[in-house]
Parts: structure tokens; sequence; C-alpha cells
């Protein structure tokens, strides 16, 4: 068992009580997780955050009042804790909202135990997790993205980025995306490590993202980075 100072603290937040009950279960069940609080909306979710300072909020995204959405957006907003959306849906309608929201990871009910701890172990870590499904649904849409971008970009004489980045912002951007250091992408563009920080602050600046988890759900979004398919 690892120490109190390594454990998870986990909320959860689902409309239907059994779903929450099996989730406390499992996810009590594992060493270095521990389930804090469990509620039923994401009002609830919202106000628990505040009172018991979870690490990770694993999230419903369909909710009555507050939906998981909302909750997301306003928890991650705080910096108070991370969040992993948890739902039967893994179409664009539910995938991209609950990115922009701030989400750092997106399973499916179908998620083995096996998963969910592995999700909730990396989000704690500052990475990004997406289950499988919901990889193909967001590297099927950059692939889309970057047909329309290479249409217009024929039609135009010109390559459009986005939010104003530069030629060479959008490089660093696609780097941190695939997981790079400040050192590595340095290395690989010959820049020195102050230039990179400086590329990196601008890029926060301009996107709107917080940090670098975020930049990295940034990067796939616009077709700057492909997520990692799992073997």
């Amino acid at each position: 068992m690892s120490d109190d100072a390594t454990v998870i603290r986990v909320l959860i937040a689902d409309d239907q009580r059994v779903i929450r009950d099996g989730l406390t279960m499992l996810v009590n069940f594992v060493p270095g997780l521990e389930v804090v609080g469990a509620v039923g909306d994401g009002a609830d979710a919202i106000d628990k955050v505040a009172a018991l300072d979870p690490d990770i909020v694993l999230m419903d995204l369909r909710m009555p009042g507050v939906d998981g959405v909302e909750a997301t957006r306003a928890i991650v907003a705080t910096g108070t804790a991370r969040v992993v959306v948890l739902t039967t849906y893994a179409d664009d309608d539910s995938l991209f909202p609950a990115l922009r929201a701030g989400a750092s990871g997106y399973l499916t009910k179908d998620a083995s135990a096996e998963q969910i701890e592995a999700a909730l172990r990396a989000v704690h870590a500052g990475q990004i997790w997406l289950d499988p499904v919901v990889q193909e649904r967001l590297a099927a849409s950059v692939v889309s993205g970057e047909v329309r971008d290479q249409k217009s970009a024929t039609e135009s004489g010109t390559r459009v980025l986005p939010d104003g980045l530069t030629a060479r912002e959008a490089q660093v951007l696609a780097l941190i995306g695939e997981g790079l250091s400040n050192q590595e992408i340095g290395d690989q563009l010959v820049l020195s490590q102050a230039t990179v920080k400086t590329h990196v602050n601008r890029i926060f600046a301009k996107t709107g993202v917080p940090d670098r988890a975020n930049a990295v759900r940034y990067a796939y979004q616009v077709g700057l980075a492909r997520p990692p398919r799992e073997n």
C-alpha cells in the first residue's frame, strides 16, 4: 500500500447511484487510490471539489442540471483538480466539448478496471489519457481537418495557422503534442532552451492554454499532432 503522501484522491460524479457505488468500490480497491466523495450532478461536483480537495474528478457527461461539460469547465478553471470523463458516449458532440472544457482524460463506460486505474494515474502525473475508441474518433477528426486545411491552403496559396501562431510556434506546439520536453524540442529544432521557453510561453498566451497538458490537447484539436495509438 502506498503511503498517504502518494494517495490519489478521487471524486466520482455520476447521476446513476449503481454506477457511483460500483466505481467507488473499484477505485477504493486499488492501492494508492481513494474515493473521497461521490455525487449525482455537476453542481454538487463543483461544490465538493471546493470542500474535499480531490486530485481528480471522475466525471459523467450526461447529468441533470449542471452537466459534465459545464462542471468540468468550472472545476478546471479553479486549477484545483483534474477531470477524467467517464461516459457512455464517444461521439463528436460529447468528446470535443469535454476536451475543450479542459478534461485531461476521456473514457467510455466499457473501459476495464485496469484502463480506469491507468487513466487516473496518468492524469495525476500530468498526462493526457484517451480511450482507444476516443483516440480513433479524434484521429479521424484530425485527418478530416488536415484535408480541409490542405484544400484551403492550395486555393489560397497560404498556410493558415490557429490563433495567430507563427510557423515556428506551430512547430514547437506540434512537438509538445508529441510529448517532447523543452530540451528535446531545442535539440530537434537547434534552439536554446531559453528560446524554446519563450516560444512555449507565447503559445500559452496566444491559445489560452494554462499548462503543458492542455497544450497537448490543443495540438490534437487543431491537427498539429496526433494522439498516440495503443498497441
